[in-house]
């Protein structure tokens, strides 16, 4: 079942931290614009609320079962919940509430949650610039992230297609803004990869040129899927890429990849929740609500059904407004 409660976390993933330690945040690949233009779907993230059942007492997970895990189960705290636009959960007693939050994410299910499932898939066109990209006016999600990251696979996770994106065991192999239109009436945009030091100079300038160009001024943008590498500690580079997104009000759906990587504490290895938590700790600053996220490993399928529904009730809400 989709909608079941989250599993079982090792830290409260949501819990208040303090204040980022990065005060000035900077953008190495991206310049910083302030006033940019509010789209729907800016708006749609923007105006999503803050909860105003705070003062109520956090929602208890349920324990799983695991034979190397024995620590209390984590709570969630109702303000660091991704509420989408016209949902209500005031009504919602703790119970209830949970099982309407996605699996190993911190997004409440809504209304406009339908028509997920991926039936068809084709590559349509690489492009350089954003006014070469489809016009047909379809909306459309982007995936980006550092290079290694597991962008491709994931893609090829969400449609079910071993080679819908080229995977290689060497990074930077996507170089153009990749269009794949899903069901004929939507995108999956793949973006290239950032961070990879072998790339030439100007390969690397070029893509963050269109990139963005993309983010900025592409209008049938409805969120930027961004995949941080939970398997490891938060990199600087990461933290900017969120940070710039969020000075920018860029959609932005964080998407924590490898989380079947489960390294043991013994060996002095952290666990992806504990990397998790410490990514959201140092961005929570950027962001007057907390960004959507979602736990994901392209080797089990984690998340698979997860993300396809989240982007459906974005995707429905932006249609309908």
């Amino acid at each position: 079942m989709i909608l079941s409660q989250l599993p079982r976390f090792h830290l409260s993933i949501l819990a208040k931290s303090p204040s980022s330690s990065l005060s000035s945040p900077h953008f190495n690949l991206l310049n910083h614009r302030s006033n940019p233009p509010v789209s729907l779907a800016k708006t749609l993230f923007s105006f999503a609320p803050k909860s105003n059942l705070a003062t109520v007492e956090p929602i208890p997970l349920p324990v799983s079962d695991s034979s190397d895990l024995d620590e209390a189960p984590v709570e969630i705290s109702l303000d660091k919940l991704f509420i989408p636009p016209e949902t209500d959960i005031s009504g919602d007693d703790p119970s209830s509430l949970t099982a309407r939050i996605l699996k190993g994410s911190n997004i409440v299910l809504s209304k406009y949650a339908r028509d997920a499932q991926v039936a068809q898939a084709d590559y349509v066109k690489s492009s350089v610039r954003t006014e070469d990209c489809p016009a047909d006016g379809l909306p459309e999600f982007a995936l980006v992230g550092r290079s290694n990251v597991g962008k491709s696979s994931l893609l090829n996770s969400l449609v079910r297609r071993k080679r819908l994106a080229l995977t290689s065991k060497k990074p930077g192999k996507t170089q153009c803004i990749n269009h794949f239109r899903i069901n004929d009436n939507w995108y999956l945009v793949d973006l290239p990869g950032y961070g990879y030091a072998s790339a030439p100079h100007e390969l690397k300038q070029d893509w963050n040129k269109f990139t963005k160009d993309y983010f900025l001024n592409r209008s049938t943008l409805v969120s930027v899927f961004l995949l941080v590498d939970a398997s490891i500690p938060p990199k600087q580079i990461d933290l900017d890429y969120a940070s710039w997104l969020g000075q920018n009000q860029v959609p932005m759906t964080m998407v924590f990849t490898k989380c079947d990587k489960r390294k043991k504490k013994k060996n002095g290895g952290k666990r992806p929740e504990e990397n998790i938590k410490e990514f959201q700790d140092l961005i929570q600053g950027f962001f007057e609500t907390t960004p959507p996220w979602i736990m994901t490993s392209s080797v089990t399928n984690q998340g698979r059904d997860e993300i396809l529904l989240h982007m459906a009730q974005l995707r429905n809400y932006w249609l309908k407004h």
